[in-house]
């Protein structure tokens, strides 16, 4: 039986998310629109600077826990990557659904709704309730994907 659309993209998005260098979370995003990808993206540093598997984890040398102090990162965000992407190639994203392994965090989220992005399919939750609360006053629709048949993916935090 064929894959749902829903499930080919988060598919593609798991895949898009090996590329990831960071060591505490591999994430990766697809936007789509009309069935088609328009790009990808995973949380990495800026092009051309050094990644945290090489330089280490300044967050978990700093004993920063997960959802605070965002910005002391090398890298950017899945989402982030995969809107600048659209931005550098001049690729409208305006009423396009973004997948992502993981729930979008408030940064994120801000970004997202000013792109135009209409819907968020996500695999793993995250902690960010004001998040979900600017997304739904934005009108952004907001799923959480499980896979058919298999418990629900696992980053290294949990």
């Amino acid at each position: 039986m064929r894959p749902s659309w829903d499930e080919y993209f988060m598919e593609i998005a798991f895949k898009v998310a090996t590329r990831s260098t960071c060591l505490r979370r591999h994430v990766g995003a697809v936007i789509v629109r009309g069935k088609r990808i328009l790009t990808t993206g995973y949380n990495g540093p800026p092009s051309g600077l050094a990644h945290c598997d090489e330089v280490g984890c300044l967050r978990e040398q700093l004993g920063i826990p997960s959802g605070q102090r965002q910005e002391i990162c090398r890298g950017l965000h899945a989402e982030q990557n995969a809107i600048i992407q659209a931005a550098l190639y001049g690729v409208s994203i305006e009423g396009s659904t973004i997948y992502v392994t993981h729930q979008p965090c408030i940064t994120c989220a801000k970004m997202i709704i000013n792109a135009g992005i209409k819907r968020i399919v996500y695999a793993n939750p995250y902690p960010d309730e004001l998040a979900r609360s600017m997304l739904e006053e934005a009108g952004v629709i907001l799923e959480h994907w499980e896979a058919p048949g298999s418990e629900e993916h696992i980053d290294k935090e949990g």
